[in-house]
């Protein structure tokens, strides 16, 4: 009979067997342990950033930085077409104050005498048929004429932008729609009527932001003929505008001045922001909020800048207060300057029609006007769209 085998003893690293199935008493304090440990942290972290918000909100609202930061974002929110929205930063009735005190504001900017003068180079004056001395017939056919446009990128904090520059202001029209009902497009109306340039021009009726571009606000003048105009019998509006020899107009006018003036394309909007050469926004705080922007103004020597800024594009523009605007005009020269209408409505357009900016609406909007450039003014047709019409006749929401 064989001799019995021995059981072989377990292995001293084989794994003992847990009939039960529970954990070790060590292993669920470890495990306590690592759990209540990471309660405590994202406590501490919660606590943390309870603690950031309160300091914040503090800031925020009893500073006088943060205050000011508060009132610059209401002023942009204002801008736009969720302006009810900035009373969550300043309140009902301080939303109420803010809009009354700007609009305050742009009135007295619209109030000082504009004395400003142009000398226009005698390479622009002989080009388009103005008279000149001996010498400065000369110097013309020394000196070539500038070009008739040019544009420039600029760029500041925030935002991204083009100054378009027109040496011969003689050179400008205002256009409107060619149909009734509905406004136009910026690269449509160069595209259509051959302009070299065009920028958007004055503001319109425009319900909840919705609305199809075709009611001007205030007055549109074009080519000395009153297009339209909603203001009553000898009342003022702020216009911005140039008369028959290219001297740019901005500022507070009754229409019967502006004909005594010698008004040639004009339309109603606001503030004026630059006048005999001063600027008349003190600081950021009196900007008016950060939003897309377009911007006229005049040098000495007659040329015409137009300040086109992008915005409400994150990454890309976020957009510009009209100090911005305002200091970018007088670096290049301005001695008058005003502001027209922004936001969505900001276009810049190039011969045939191509869209220079990027507007915060895709593609721009219909609006009811625009400066155009042309080599000649003068052969171009504009319509009157609006005459035989009363405002009360008009529904700027219908498309």
């Amino acid at each position: 009979m064989p001799p019995v085998q021995a059981p072989a003893r377990a292995s001293a690293a084989a794994p003992r067997s847990n009939p039960s199935g529970r954990q070790p008493l060590s292993r669920v304090k470890s495990s306590k342990r690592r759990r209540f440990g990471l309660l405590r942290l994202f406590a501490y972290m919660i606590l943390f950033i309870l603690f950031l918000g309160i300091a914040f909100m503090a800031w925020f609202f009893l500073t006088p930085s943060g205050t000011s930061l508060r009132y610059r974002m209401a002023d942009t929110i204002i801008t736009t077409q969720h302006r009810v929205w900035a009373k969550y930063l300043i309140g009902e009735e301080g939303l109420k104050i803010r809009v009354a005190a700007y609009a305050k504001q742009f009135e007295e900017m619209g109030e000082e005498e504009d004395t400003h003068v142009i000398n226009l180079p005698a390479s622009v004056t002989s080009g388009t048929g103005g008279g000149g001395s001996d010498e400065s017939e000369a110097a013309a056919a020394v000196e070539p004429p500038p070009p008739l446009t040019k544009i420039e990128e600029v760029d500041g904090t925030g935002y991204h932008g083009y100054l378009l520059t027109v040496s011969d202001p003689t050179k400008i029209r205002l256009v409107v729609p060619n149909k009734a009902g509905k406004g136009e497009k910026v690269t449509s109306m160069v595209k259509r009527t051959g302009a070299i340039a065009g920028v958007n021009a004055g503001g319109f009726a425009d319900p909840n932001w919705k609305g199809n571009g075709f009611q001007p606000i205030g007055v549109v003048i074009s080519q000395g003929e009153v297009y339209y105009e909603d203001l009553g019998k000898d009342k003022s509006t702020q216009i911005v505008g140039i008369d028959k020899n290219g001297k740019m107009i901005a500022g507070k006018y009754s229409i019967q001045e502006l004909m005594d003036l010698g008004i040639s394309e004009a339309v109603s909007f606001r503030p004026r922001i630059i006048v005999n050469g001063k600027g008349q926004i003190k600081n950021h705080s009196q900007g008016w909020g950060i939003a897309p922007r377009t911007v006229m103004g005049q040098k000495e020597d007659g040329s015409i800048l137009f300040l086109i800024i992008d915005g409400r594009q994150p990454g890309y523009s976020i957009g510009a207060d009209l100090y911005d605007a305002q200091q970018i005009m007088l670096e290049h020269g301005a001695v008058i300057a005003a502001n027209l209408d922004g936001g969505s409505s900001t276009a810049l357009v190039t011969e045939g029609g191509e869209l220079v900016n990027k507007p915060s609406t895709k593609g721009g909007r219909y609006l009811p006007t625009a400066f155009l450039v042309f080599e000649d003014p003068s052969s171009v047709s504009v319509p009157n769209i609006w005459e035989g019409l009363t405002p009360d006749e008009i529904d700027p929401s219908k498309w």
